[in-house]
């Protein structure tokens, strides 16, 4: 069920490459960072180390904005309002790393061999986001 849902927005950003995924500080202050995204019907999915801020941020609060962009974080869409969740089930994380290299392919690929290389197994997280 990876195709297209009903809900245009998820649509619109799962077409491009990446998206921009805007987190919150315990003081409101956003940060912004292109991610991969890849989707199982109406979710949006990102990977990403278990240890970044991001993953820190939406365990202290759920509410991201979520926005077409290029690698470099140039927004190339609207932004909106979107829920994000940490998946700790392994056979989710292991779903969304499937997702993720259907997807990307062999730049997935080598995302994860530069991770075991560079940050001895740190491990990942999956993040699975809600769009309205």
């Amino acid at each position: 069920m990876s195709g297209t849902s009903s809900n245009p927005e998820v649509d619109r950003l799962a077409a491009g490459q990446y998206v921009s995924l805007v987190t919150y500080k315990k003081d409101g202050t956003a940060v912004p960072t292109p991610v991969w995204v890849s989707r199982e019907g109406a979710k949006l999915y990102v990977w990403t180390q278990a240890d970044s801020g991001k993953v820190k941020r939406i365990r202290n609060r759920g509410h991201v904005t979520v926005a077409p962009c290029d690698q470099r974080g140039r927004l190339q869409g609207a932004p909106i309002d979107a829920a994000a969740r940490l998946l700790d089930d392994p056979a989710e994380i292991d779903r969304v790393e499937r997702l993720h290299r259907g997807k990307y392919g062999a730049m997935f690929r080598l995302f994860q061999l530069g991770g075991r290389i560079f940050r001895r197994g740190r491990g990942y997280a999956a993040i699975e986001i809600t769009v309205p």
